[in-house]
């Protein structure tokens, strides 16, 4: 049987309206009466009905994530401040798992919608005119963490990927290297294609490197993908001295290739990474990586989204947050 706020008044006999100040942590309540009506609930074991509350205040104080891959560590550290955010604002989170399929992402989209959700934080790498449209059509805010969308017209929060990975191949053209690889994410993703190569490409003409595309090799992030990589760099006649990669993942797998085929990090290369997720210091030899500060993307991100579902002041709708190079032990 379902205790509702009914039950709860007439058992401590006060009005539904004096147990729903107590529910809210309304102050305006006699200390004696808020001790009765709370022993009461407790007795009775109610629960509010958000959904209830919900339609009453037009407000559910639940925020919908929609994140790529929640088994990855990129985006766990992103949804963890995300979450942390949340919980210190009293809103709950509906997480959910897009596995960056377009389809799947503006069905959750709507699904998140169609639950009443108050805003939604969006994670994906490729952001098309078709979100876009959704996103303008939401008639609660949505906000992106770790994920570009070109036309500006939708509130993110990232780095500045493209001078990131300037300043990482610059690390390497600073130490004499000449033959740099880069081991890229998927470059149907403007946030590689049109970010981390153009860094990549700035830096070398900087340097006076011409640019190699035989050097430029596509993963998918994973693991594997980052063995594959390795494999196809060792082929070639010119062997580069320095590799960038483009995910903690895939550097993991670059580095055990190399190891797997008698070569030596950072000996016959060196190695720059990109996330700084806890990976890189899992990994021997620990990892120099550009770091990207995830958790406060995540927190940044919600705090923002937090701004406009309580018709906050906003100063800046995309917000930049800084980054820099750790140096460890896979460069010299």
């Amino acid at each position: 049987m379902n205790i509702t706020i009914y039950d709860v008044a007439r058992e401590a006999n006060v009005s539904m309206a004096t147990v729903s100040r107590v529910v809210n942590g309304n102050p305006n309540v006699k200390p004696a009466t808020r001790k009765k009506v709370m022993e009461v609930i407790d007795r009775l074991g109610y629960r509010p009905n958000a959904v209830a509350r919900g339609l009453a205040s037009k407000k559910t104080t639940t925020v919908g994530v929609i994140i790529p891959d929640i088994a990855s560590p990129f985006f766990a550290e992103l949804a963890r401040g995300i979450e942390d955010i949340a919980t210190m604002y009293k809103y709950n989170i509906i997480l959910s798992n897009s596995d960056q399929n377009i389809e799947k992402e503006l069905h959750l989209l709507n699904t998140m919608l169609g639950k009443q959700v108050d805003g939604i934080v969006f994670m994906g790498g490729n952001i098309k005119a078709e979100h876009v449209e959704e996103f303008k059509k939401s008639p609660v805010p949505i906000v992106l963490a770790g994920s570009i969308e070109e036309t500006g017209e939708i509130p993110s929060v990232n780095i500045d990927y493209e001078q990131a990975t300037f300043d990482a191949v610059s690390t390497f053209v600073e130490k004499g290297h000449k033959e740099i690889a880069f081991v890229i994410g998927p470059q149907i993703e403007p946030i590689n294609k049109d970010k981390k190569l153009e860094g990549y490409k700035r830096a070398l003409k900087d340097a006076g490197i011409q640019y190699n595309e035989e050097l430029v090799v596509e993963g998918d992030y994973t693991y594997d993908s980052g063995l594959e990589a390795i494999e196809r760099i060792l082929e070639l006649n010119q062997k580069p001295t320095a590799i960038l990669v483009g995910s903690d993942e895939m550097a993991l797998g670059v580095i055990h290739g190399a190891f797997d085929r008698g070569y030596s990090v950072p000996d016959d290369f060196e190695v720059i990474s990109s996330d700084n997720t806890r990976l890189t210091l899992m990994v021997r030899p620990q990892l120099t990586t550009i770091v990207q500060p995830l958790y406060d993307i995540g927190a940044v991100a919600m705090r923002l989204l937090t701004k406009y579902m309580n018709k906050e002041n906003v100063d800046e709708n995309i917000v930049v947050l800084p980054h820099r190079i750790e140096n460890r032990k896979s460069t010299k």
